[in-house]
């Protein structure tokens, strides 16, 4: 039987729900860890995640599945891309070292089992109102809210697209 081939380039730096924590577990220390919903990337994404890459040797990057995003009611259009295209998009970031999906209203249970040494979120966030935050604290980490160098939002940019 033929084997399918490993992937290559930043689609090596996709993991499936199934082996996400192997793959999170593989990874160097200090670990960092953000998550998202990255629809439309934009300039302070970028800028974001690259602050959160220089906080640790390696940077996993949660993103919410397409019924998770639904459940947070940013609107019945969302998310306009879909996961499979979000992820590779974050995946080819130099920032980026793993992605992993999430179905989950928030991704408390991967941040336990990952034990982050270091848990980013925007500057809108706080430890009180992140997910895993108190979790990954109590077991040793930090959580660092990265202060936002560019104001852009997704949100924003399909209000002016709209008009």
């Amino acid at each position: 039987m033929a084997r399918t081939p490993a992937p290559t380039g930043s689609a090596a730096k996709i993991a499936g729900a199934d082996d996400a924590l192997a793959r999170i577990a593989a990874l160097a220390r200090p670990l960092v860890f953000t998550n998202g919903v990255f629809d439309l990337l934009h300039r302070g994404h970028v800028a974001y995640l690259e602050q959160a890459r220089n906080l640790g040797a390696a940077l996993v990057v949660a993103v919410n599945s397409d019924a998770s995003v639904r459940r947070l009611a940013k609107g019945a259009e969302r998310p306009l891309n879909p996961l499979e295209d979000r992820m590779a998009v974050l995946a080819a970031l130099a920032a980026v070292d793993l992605v992993v999906p999430f179905d989950t209203d928030t991704p408390r249970d991967l941040i336990i089992a990952a034990r982050p040494d270091v848990l980013v979120k925007g500057g809108d966030y706080s430890a009180a109102t992140t997910a895993g935050a108190a979790e990954t604290v109590a077991s040793g980490g930090r959580f660092i809210a990265i202060p936002f160098e560019h104001e852009r939002s997704t949100t924003a940019l399909l209000k002016k697209i709209r008009g």
